[in-house]
């Protein structure tokens, strides 16, 4: 009966991907309203209508449901895309189908754990990625792309998305995965071939360049225990990429971001050790915090390159990392000198170390880190001075997003540190174009 109940409601999820393709047939608001009418009706009529569409927990608080999510999801997609509805379409595909495929052959076909996350499965994640392609190139081509640029961007979103799905968070993948698909695919859709095609005869030679010199500050870092094995690896992977797609400028900032960090986490590490609150390894960095602190700001330094607006990009690249460095230090500096700190959703005192505690020492060395980042970005000349009151701003949001996700949803063990990091510097990249757009 459970089976029964699973596969219809996998069916029915990738039939209601099917809508996707009336988007160009309504307006903004009309596909607006149709969302909001589902998210009323799953949350309502349909626990009464089909009862076995739901599993048993979620019988007594449908709004948990996946179900109930997925219509929320859309909503999202279609007021923050409206003004490109393709992307709201090829996400909302790429969650339809990749999430049913992904459950579908995981279940019964899935035999090799992925090693970050054991209750996924690479069959799964294949599945995943291969129908949230077809899917969502369906979908990209009905609404106008031609074929192989279609492919190209659809494949993009597909791999990306199976990724992210495949990461141990505990949030529903149905908000997610088409989000963040939605937002990779946007920047994405800036790409521009001209501009790659004559950036490409040189990166051959920066690469090269680029792994030399990353190999050794790998090896140094490696030596000084400032990282751990996986963390040298992943870091002489984003050193790489980030010096070969932004260039000297935005490896610096990298580097700035880099050594902030790993001082501010050796700072009063013995007082950390004694209270119990200290990074772990002594504060060697692993992969997992590479990837979460470095990844969205990889992807900006590849858009950095051939995007055909790279001034907002290296923008939004600068804040990421100015949020991170104010994320970080804060962090580190308020553990180890900050007194009692307020958690940031009641300002009540709590022990130093807890999931969104916030104090005033903390956020003025967070400030003073995000302000670094910013001065070595503007003295480069990656940005203009005049941004950097955007950066500083930008910063100030993610790391706030950052308290307010450990307060939340951190300890209720609903994501990791890693999620909140990697959450914290999108939105600082995020915040630094939407304020660029305003000003």
């Amino acid at each position: 009966m459970r089976a029964r109940g699973e596969t219809g409601r996998r069916a029915v999820h990738f039939a209601m991907g099917g809508l996707a393709f009336a988007l160009p047939y309504l307006t903004p608001l009309q596909a607006a309203g149709a969302a909001a009418l589902a998210v009323l009706f799953n949350l309502v009529v349909l626990p009464r209508l089909l009862p076995s569409l739901f599993r048993e927990g979620e019988r007594r608080a449908p709004w948990r449901s996946g179900i109930a999510i997925y219509p929320v999801a859309v909503l999202l997609l279609i007021l923050l895309f409206h003004r490109r509805m393709e992307i709201a379409g090829a996400a909302w595909g790429i969650m339809a189908a990749g999430d049913s495929a992904a459950g579908v052959v995981g279940r019964r076909f899935g035999r090799r754990p992925i090693p970050w996350n054991r209750a996924k499965t690479a069959e799964g994640s294949i599945a995943f990625a291969v129908a949230a392609f077809l899917m969502s190139w369906a979908v990209l081509v009905f609404m106008g792309l031609g074929a192989l640029e279609a492919a190209f961007f659809a494949g993009s979103a597909s791999l990306f998305a199976a990724f992210m799905e495949s990461l141990p968070w505990r949030l529903d993948d149905n908000l997610t995965v088409p989000l963040l698909s939605a937002v990779f695919l946007a920047g994405l859709l800036e790409f521009d071939p001209d501009r790659f095609m004559a950036a490409a005869p040189a990166l051959g030679r920066r690469l090269l360049l680029a792994a030399a010199i990353n190999g050794v500050l790998a090896l140094v870092s490696r030596r000084s225990g400032m990282v751990d094995r996986s963390g040298m690896i992943a870091g002489f992977s984003v050193g790489v990429l980030t010096l070969a797609f932004a260039g000297w400028p935005g490896f610096l900032v990298l580097i700035t971001f880099f050594v902030l960090g790993s001082g501010a986490t050796r700072l009063g590490l013995r007082r950390k050790e004694r209270a119990g609150i200290a990074q772990e390894k002594r504060g060697a960095r692993s992969a997992r915090h590479a990837l979460a602190n470095c990844g969205v700001a990889v992807y900006l330094a590849f858009l950095v390159l051939a995007a055909a607006t790279p001034a907002t990009f290296a923008l939004a690249f600068v804040c990421a990392y100015a949020t991170a460095a104010f994320d970080t230090v804060s962090s580190e500096i308020g553990r180890a000198y900050g007194g009692r700190p307020v958690l940031i959703t009641t300002l009540r005192p709590v022990p130093a170390g807890t999931d969104g505690a916030v104090s005033w020492t903390g956020t003025l060395a967070g400030l003073a880190a995000a302000w670094i980042v910013c001065g070595v970005a503007t003295a480069t000349g990656f940005i203009g001075a005049e941004r950097a009151a955007v950066v500083l701003a930008a910063a100030f949001a993610g790391s706030t997003a950052d308290s307010l996700l450990g307060a939340t949803l951190e300890t209720r063990g609903l994501i990791d540190n890693e999620a909140v990091n990697f959450s914290n510097t999108l939105v600082g990249a995020l915040c630094g174009i939407g304020l660029m757009t305003l000003m």
